[in-house]
C-alpha cells in the first residue's frame, strides 16, 4: 500500500526528486520556496542514492549548473520564486536553444520586483510566453495540489526528455506553502551510465564512441541560414507538444452556460464558487489547465458554443485572459476578475465579481 504522509507542496517537490532518480538538484534559497533545498539537504540522498544536491552561489550559477549536467543526459533540476526566476531567464533561454532536457520549479510571490513573499500568479506570460529572449517554449506545468507538485516532477522530466525541452512548474505560493496528504509513489532507481547512453547517445556529451561522430551542444549558430533552419525545427517540436500534451480538467461544465477558467490554487477556490452560483441558479462550470504550455484550447473551443460568458480568475492583473480572449475571437465575452500583492479572495468574493461581469 502506497504511504501517505502531510506535507507542504515544497516538500513534495523534494522528495519526489529523490523517488524518481534526479541525479542532481541545483538551487538558491528564495522565499516561499526554500523548502525544497532544506528537505534535500535533511534527507541527504546523496547518501541513498547517489544524487548530488548543491546550494549554489547565485540563481545564474544554478541554472547553469542545470544546463552543464543536462548536456551529459542526466535528471538535473532546480527551484526557485519569481525574482530568482528572472535570473534564471537567459539560461533557460539557452536551454531551450540547445534542446537539453531539465525541470524547473517556480514557486510564484507577488511582484514586480522584489515585491511580497505572499503568493502570485504573476508569473504566467514570463512562463508561457517565454521570459528569455528568442522564440522559444517550456512545457509548464501548474499544480493545484501537495500530490500535483509531487507527480508533476516524474511527469516534468517525463516530457521534458521525450522532447528534449526545459519543462516547468509553474506553483503558487499557496500550494507551496499548503500541508495536505501526499500519497508517495514506488520509488525509481537513477538511470545506469548504460542506460543514459541508451537514451541519449545520439545527443549527450558522454563520450565518443566509435559508432558516431562526436555530439556537439550549443544554442550557437552565427550563419542566419543555419539559425532559421533550427528555429524551424524547434517550431515544429513545440507544434507537436501542443497537438500532444495539452492537460485539463474540468468541473460541472456538462451543461455549463458560464464557464469559469483558473489554475492553480484559485482553480480549487473555483470549484467552491461553481457550487455557489449552481446553488444560486447559474449553470456555471470550471475549466482548469493543467499545461499552460501547451494551454489546451481544444478544450476551450469545445465548449465555446454552449456558453454565454467566460471568465478567467487569476492572482495578478490579468494575464491567461489574454490567451482566452484569442481564442474566443470574439464569439462569447471574455471577462476577467483577479486580486494582487498576495490577496487571495474567498469565494464569495469572486461569485460577486462573475454576477457583475454577466449583467454590466
Amino acid at each position: 500500500m502506497a504511504e501517505k504522509v502531510l506535507m507542504k507542496g515544497n516538500e513534495a517537490i523534494a522528495y519526489a526528486a529523490i523517488n524518481c532518480g534526479c541525479d542532481g538538484y541545483f538551487g538558491y534559497p528564495i522565499t516561499p520556496q526554500s523548502e525544497v533545498m532544506e528537505t534535500l539537504m535533511k534527507e541527504k540522498p546523496w547518501e541513498t542514492t547517489g544524487m548530488v544536491v548543491l546550494q549554489a552561489e547565485s540563481e545564474t550559477s544554478s541554472i547553469n549548473m542545470v544546463y552543464g549536467g543536462a548536456c551529459c543526459g542526466k535528471k538535473v533540476m532546480t527551484s526557485s520564486s519569481s525574482p530568482g526566476i528572472s535570473l534564471m531567464c537567459e539560461g533557460l533561454s539557452y536551454l531551450a536553444g540547445a534542446e537539453l532536457p531539465c525541470l524547473v520549479v517556480n514557486v510564484m510571490r507577488g511582484g514586480p520586483g522584489l515585491g511580497t513573499i505572499q503568493p502570485s500568479q504573476g508569473d504566467y506570460f514570463q512562463a508561457t510566453k517565454a521570459g528569455g529572449h528568442g522564440d522559444y517554449h517550456m512545457i509548464v506545468l501548474a499544480p493545484a495540489s501537495a500530490q500535483d507538485m509531487y507527480d508533476f516532477v516524474d511527469l516534468g522530466f517525463e516530457l521534458a526528455f521525450k522532447y528534449r525541452i526545459p519543462a516547468m512548474i509553474l506553483g503558487d505560493g499557496v500550494i507551496g506553502q499548503m500541508m495536505e496528504k501526499v500519497e508517495i509513489r514506488p520509488a525509481k532507481a537513477r538511470r545506469t551510465e548504460e542506460e543514459i547512453r541508451a537514451l541519449c547517445d545520439s545527443w549527450a556529451t558522454i563520450g565518443k564512441p566509435a559508432h558516431r561522430g562526436g555530439n556537439t551542444i550549443t544554442s550557437l549558430a552565427l550563419e542566419a541560414d543555419v539559425q532559421e533552419r533550427h528555429n524551424i525545427k524547434l517550431q515544429k517540436k513545440y507544434a507537436e507538444i501542443e497537438a500532444n500534451e495539452a492537460r485539463y480538467s474540468t468541473y460541472k461544465t456538462e451543461d455549463a452556460e458560464h464557464l469559469l477558467v483558473a489554475f492553480g490554487c484559485m482553480s480549487r477556490i473555483g470549484e467552491a464558487v461553481v457550487d455557489h452560483a449552481r446553488e444560486q441558479g447559474y449553470k456555471v462550470g470550471l475549466l482548469r489547465p493543467i499545461t499552460l504550455f501547451p494551454y489546451p484550447k481544444a478544450a476551450v473551443e469545445a465548449l465555446i458554443p454552449q456558453l454565454k460568458s467566460i471568465m478567467s480568475v487569476e492572482l495578478n492583473a490579468g494575464q491567461m485572459v489574454e490567451d482566452l480572449k484569442v481564442i474566443s475571437n470574439g464569439r462569447v465575452p471574455v471577462n476577467f476578475y483577479g486580486r494582487q500583492g498576495g490577496m487571495i479572495p474567498d469565494p464569495e468574493e469572486v461569485f460577486e465579481a462573475f454576477v457583475k461581469s454577466i449583467n454590466k
